[in-house]
């Protein structure tokens, strides 16, 4: 048997060793497998976040006389530093909306499915030690990037066919068959882009999270200078491959070639990305890590010190991203009083939160997103713990005198205190940078009060995550699930005019919309005990459960 075997398995790994490609289409076959929930969580929302809005237009906009404001509103550097290029508002019927008011926007979260699938299949295999394993078997070297690219491929091609359907379906104004193609075909175009760049990014650093956190760095960067470009009716929006996705006036022009941009940058940062590599062993990356100190800080040595070095740079992103986020919205706050003064939807919504100024109703509506982002932050720091279990981190971290709950309340209490941080950092840039354009002396404290109210429904957030650790480890997508409700209900859910009872579920709902509203302690009590039950609860139930071990 001997004699017979060792010679098919030479030629196999012979066969390997000539094919760097070689066990691509089973990896691929394992990464649809592994992905059969995420993937199509992400499809529903992408296609849900831009079908959902453009049913809504023939409400925000019923007549002529509201499209004729939206076009004067949106027509200022401001406007269109936040929707698109100005021609869009050339012939601005439902079709020439969608594409100009989303477009720009919803291409950002298809770049950042498509880096979170690249360097789930790539880096974070490596950085676990099953890539190791996997390089192990007669797979080529390119065999695992090769097939996350494919994967990031085809599921931005699924993704065009589904907005393609979806949106030629709804039938409305000017928005045709052809454009719905193409408007799909540019979500994809940006997805496959990113993609590329996530193919380098993996390349550069040992950590599956700070290759996530280039990739979406990129994405920032490339959002920021289409929003430049645009404000300034400049060329420089053709820096961005944000922007050559919206040079392709879906519903408008109906222009192809733009796309073309896109592909042919995937293509060469995928070429750079396999060529380097080439470059660097397996499980390293390209930048060399820094000399460690020869003995731990007496801060790290704790199980909050280390907590917050294993979450430091989250922290040092997210905080930068929502002062740039509240800074991006303050001045606007001069002008709100002139910007929807026809639409009567907005009208609707701005006298259900009080019927206060515009102005205050406008705090109160920003500050909603705020919260959202801050409860991304909250879960992502959260869920920390079961990453590290799952990685066969957490083990030998609890072999040593370290109890469970203080492990895991460590991280939680960098999320209970972190997520007020954010959220109060965006209400602080949110008043600095208004406040030059309005004449009021309480802007200050009319917008980290709105902000402040919300930190009890943050703390909500922390304890349904921590409760999913602690009980349904498995199931800690449904925190995720939660933050998108959540989003889903508080940002439009006035504007989609959703049922009472469907915003009622949503603990971020019962808080006081300061500054219309009149503060009232009873509803921030509630939802303070119950964030302590369910922290309580998760706590106690990762004591007593079994720990996954590697």
């Amino acid at each position: 048997m001997t004699a017979t075997a060792t010679p098919a398995l030479g030629r196999t790994a012979g066969s390997a060793a000539g094919n760097a490609l070689a066990g691509t289409g089973r990896l691929l076959r394992f990464s649809l497998r592994r992905d059969r929930v995420r993937i199509p969580m992400w499809l529903a929302a992408l296609t849900l976040g831009n079908v959902w809005p453009a049913a809504a237009f023939p409400e925000l906009y019923p007549t002529e006389a509201a499209r004729r404001t939206a076009i004067a509103t949106m027509n200022s550097p401001a406007g269109l530093a936040f929707t698109g290029p100005e021609h869009y508002l050339s012939d601005y019927h439902y079709g020439s909306m969608v594409s100009h008011q989303l477009l720009g926007f919803v291409v950002v979260f298809a770049g950042i499915m498509s880096v979170l699938v690249v360097t789930r299949h790539t880096r974070a295999e490596e950085e676990t030690g099953r890539a190791e394993l996997v390089r192990a078997a007669p797979v080529g070297r390119h065999a695992q990037l090769a097939s996350a690219l494919i994967l990031a491929v085809a599921v931005n091609a699924v993704l065009a066919i589904l907005l393609a359907l979806s949106m030629g379906s709804l039938g409305l104004e000017g928005m045709t068959w052809e454009g719905s193609l193409l408007y799909g075909a540019a979500h994809a175009a940006t997805g496959i882009t990113f993609a590329g760049v996530a193919a380098v990014t993996v390349q550069i650093t040992a950590h599956s999270r700070g290759a996530s956190g280039m990739g979406f760095a990129v994405v920032g960067a490339a959002y920021l200078v289409r929003a430049a470009g645009d404000a300034a009716g400049s060329a420089l929006s053709w820096a961005s491959p944000i922007g050559w996705v919206q040079q392709t006036f879906p519903y408008l022009d109906d222009r192809w070639w733009p796309l073309l941009l896109n592909i042919a940058a995937a293509a060469v940062l995928a070429a750079v990305g396999f060529a380097l590599s080439l470059r660097r062993d397996l499980g390293a990356g390209l930048r060399a890590a820094r000399r460690g100190r020869p003995a731990a800080s007496r801060p790290l040595t704790t199980p909050l010190g280390f907590a917050l070095r294993l979450h430091r740079g989250m922290l040092i992103g997210f905080a930068v991203g929502t002062l740039l986020l509240g800074a991006s919205y303050g001045p606007f706050l001069g002008d709100i009083e002139e910007m929807f003064p026809d639409i009567q939807v907005l009208q609707d919504a701005i006298a259900a939160l009080g019927g206060a100024t515009v102005t205050d109703s406008f705090i109160a509506m920003v500050t909603t997103i705020f919260t959202i982002v801050a409860a991304i932050h909250v879960v992502i720091t959260t869920l920390r713990p079961r990453s590290e279990e799952s990685a066969g981190r957490a083990e030998p971290v609890l072999a040593t005198g370290l109890s469970r709950t203080g492990w895991l309340g460590s991280h939680l209490l960098v999320a209970l205190v972190g997520g007020p941080v954010m959220i109060l950092l965006a209400g602080l840039a949110l008043a600095v940078t208004g406040a030059p354009t309005v004449d009021e002396s309480g802007l200050f404290g009319k917008a980290m009060a709105a902000s402040a109210a919300y930190i009890p429904a943050l703390w909500v957030t922390a304890g349904l995550a921590v409760a999913l650790v602690g009980w349904l480890p498995r199931a800690t997508v449904l925190a995720w699930l939660f933050v998108g409700y959540v989003g889903v209900t508080g940002y439009l859910g006035m504007l989609l005019q959703l049922p009472t009872w469907v915003t009622g579920l949503s603990p971020f709902s019962h808080v006081p919309r300061l500054p219309v509203e009149d503060f009232r302690w009873t509803p921030l009590l509630i939802l303070t005990a119950i964030a302590s039950v369910l922290i309580v609860i998760g706590l106690y139930g990762f004591r007593r459960r079994d720990l996954e071990t590697k």
